[in-house]
């Protein structure tokens, strides 16, 4: 008895510790900017604002460029998401459901994509930029955020459509659709948890890099909001409140993208690790 109530306890206690843990510090960071300026110096840490203040925001908001570094990161990381979930949803449809040759060459490729590091690439990258002269453009940007999400978007979306039985793609063919109008009204609406938790995580992936537009962007209009974070201390110095509301709006369309595709997401992401 004892050890069956041990074993129901430590794993709560194990998941509140670990919840603790992570939340902490962005609770901090939210806290930290909502809160007054004495506040935050207190020699005694203040776990809870005494009173709530919204000019670190518009210290943050006002910063030159803002709002066009939060355009430029909209654009680049929404462009490349949904150019790669294109993409990904036919070569996916084609590894799980053709048989070619070179098809396994094809899968192992895309695995060896996912686990390069990407910033071992970033000279031979900014060489090719150079020479197409298209540097401080959001075209570049695009274009390799796409490629650095498509692999795990492919392999993902792979074990989705690898789990649809044939057989209904098969009736749908047999009642007078194409391939194509199977895959769109039979396939694709099957697809909807790999679409969301592919999509999130290309969209955080995209939204958080930094050293590619730290090299390929030199000018202040083409830059994006990674990079805007990463200098924001310099130029505000010891403003630690405008620093964390930076911080704050940064993580929001994390966030706010988060609580949509909460559910989908992770069942997606579970899903489709163990199918096909």
């Amino acid at each position: 008895m004892k050890r069956s109530l041990f074993g129901r306890l430590w794993p709560n206690a194990t998941a509140v510790v670990l919840f603790v843990v992570f939340v902490f510090p962005v609770y901090w960071m939210f806290a930290t900017a909502f809160k007054p300026t004495g506040d935050i110096i207190s020699e005694t840490p203040v776990w809870f604002p005494t009173e709530v203040t919204f000019e670190h925001f518009r210290t943050a908001t006002d910063a030159d460029h803002f709002w066009t570094y939060v355009r430029n990161s909209l654009t680049v990381t929404g462009l490349a998401v949904v150019f790669s979930l294109i993409i990904a949803l036919a070569g996916s449809f084609a590894l799980a459901r053709m048989r070619f040759k070179g098809r396994r060459g094809f899968v192992i490729g895309f695995m060896l994509a996912q686990m390069a590091p990407w910033e071992v690439m970033v000279i031979a990258i900014y060489m090719i930029v150079r020479d197409a002269s298209m540097l401080n453009s959001l075209v570049p940007l695009t274009a390799f955020y796409m490629m650095m999400i498509l692999p795990f978007t492919v392999l993902t979306l792979r074990g989705f459509v690898a789990a649809v039985p044939k057989e209904l793609e098969e009736s749908a063919m047999v009642d007078g659709c194409t391939r194509a109008q199977a895959f769109r009204r039979v396939i694709l609406p099957l697809l909807a948890p790999g679409l969301m938790s592919t999509s999130m995580f290309g969209f955080i992936t995209a939204w958080n890099e930094f050293p590619l537009v730290l090299v390929l962007n030199k000018d202040a209009g083409a830059q994006t909001l990674p990079l805007w974070l990463s200098s924001f201390q310099t130029q505000f110095g010891n403003d630690w409140g405008a620093t964390m509301a930076a911080s704050s709006l940064f993580a929001v369309p994390i966030l706010i993208l988060f609580v949509f595709l909460q559910r989908r997401a992770v069942s997606g992401l579970t899903a489709g690790a163990v199918k096909g």
